[in-house]
């Protein structure tokens, strides 16, 4: 694989492109690995090419809820973009793959000697920060079907296929609700014959339909891209 498939590094311009690769290395991102962890300084960014990445936020003793999904549309350590070197969300491989890492040092200076980077990773943060507030309002308005087609959608731009592995567990866990909650959602969507499901193998039947199903979240998110980044990989 080329190890200029994020979406963000291949927006750059030749000479900076291939100054931020060199200082890069190609990694694994395995199944449940954590790769950054809330309130610990961060020592890496990842610029994702395959594969996708929960940021999950924790709230006393209670499980995790994912508020944001990184792909290669994207990268993990926006944070530091602005200068801040712990994250207050935990940042969990759901989807396996693989990402280009960069050390902490490397990529400040990148910052400071490459301005269109600095451009476009200020443009980023503030599509995630959209990203977040989508889903915390999301989550508090509506329903659990609309918010699973939402994430399936998002799911399925950033693992870049129709079929994916999903557990009900994983996906209550991600949406902060109960195992019967998910049984019903997905069954909805079955029965309008918009996925299959069955023992934890998904695939998307219809996509304009669970565009149609999803709530005006996953819209929202991708039009916030596409205004200030562009078109995203699934889009292109």
């Amino acid at each position: 694989m080329s190890p200029a498939q994020n979406h963000l590094i291949e927006l750059l311009p030749r000479r900076d492109k291939a100054r931020l690769l060199a200082l890069c290395e190609p990694v694994p991102l395995v199944m449940s690995e954590l790769l950054v962890e809330a309130g610990t300084p961060a020592r890496h960014v990842y610029f994702p090419t395959e594969g996708f990445i929960s940021l999950v936020a924790r709230v006393d003793d209670h499980p995790g809820l994912e508020v944001g999904m990184v792909g290669r549309e994207g990268m993990v350590g926006a944070p530091l973009a602005v200068g801040v070197t712990v994250s207050p969300l935990r940042a969990l491989v759901q989807g396996p793959g693989s990402a280009l890492r960069m050390g902490l040092a490397p990529f400040k200076r990148e910052l400071v000697g490459c301005p269109p980077l600095k451009r476009l990773l200020d443009r980023y943060f503030y599509v995630l920060m959209a990203q977040l507030v989508s889903s915390a309002g999301c989550l508090r308005y509506h329903l659990i079907g609309p918010r699973l087609a939402r994430w399936l959608l998002m799911t399925q731009d950033r693992a870049q296929a129709d079929h994916f592995r999903v557990t009900h567990e994983f996906l209550a866990y991600m949406l902060g609700v109960r195992r019967v909650g998910v049984t019903t959602a997905a069954s909805a969507l079955q029965r309008q014959g918009l996925i299959t499901y069955r023992r934890g193998a998904l695939s998307v039947l219809d996509r304009p339909g669970l565009q149609a199903a999803a709530c005006s979240c996953y819209a929202a998110d991708c039009k916030v891209y596409a205004q200030q980044i562009g078109k995203t990989p699934a889009a292109a």
